[in-house]
């Protein structure tokens, strides 16, 4: 499978540059949101979590590469189901801001899109972190079409969709 080409965009939320990629779901919002929370359902395209998320703080492990990947500690800042998640990351490779926003308010044939973003700091470098959330969320996709995840394949993105980030931060 290959990818379908690059969507993000870099978009100014609260004063604040964030990566910005949405994906289009013909599910009602529950289904879409389980795939993005519940950590068995998560564990099909990106990783699970372990804790207790009702005390604000879970560890996430990115497994979708490596089964014995390390925890990232991830503070849970806004849970708003079936709609709003905003968590804040910590580990070893540093921190990630990330949010995601689902509607069901379109339109037409019943779907759910869901905006997925990451608030981009300056050292960040979107030229690597675009092509992967676009690699993870077309394993969603597939995952949640029941498709298998390991046939898509991240030499798909990176480097392929590089200079596309690349001229995306040139252009803002």
């Amino acid at each position: 499978m290959t990818t379908s080409g690059p969507r993000g965009t870099v978009t100014a939320i609260d004063g604040k540059p964030n990566l910005v990629l949405t994906r289009t779901f013909a599910a009602p919002i529950a289904q879409v949101w389980a795939m993005c929370t519940d950590s068995g359902r998560l564990e099909r395209w990106i990783g699970r979590w372990e804790g207790d998320p009702t005390a604000g703080a879970v560890d996430f492990f990115m497994t979708a590469e490596r089964p014995d990947a390390a925890p990232s500690r991830t503070v849970i800042h806004v849970c708003e189901p079936p709609r709003r998640l905003i968590v804040e990351t910590s580990g070893d490779t540093g921190g990630w801001y990330l949010w995601l926003e689902l509607d069901d308010s379109g339109e037409g044939e019943p779907g759910t899109t869901l905006m997925f973003g990451q608030r981009l700091a300056p050292e960040d470098d979107i030229s690597t972190i675009g092509p992967g959330w676009e690699y993870y969320l077309d394993r969603l996709v597939a995952a949640f079409e029941k498709r298998d995840v390991a046939a898509i394949a991240f030499e798909d993105y990176f480097p392929a969709l590089q200079p596309y980030y690349e001229k995306l931060v040139a252009a803002g």
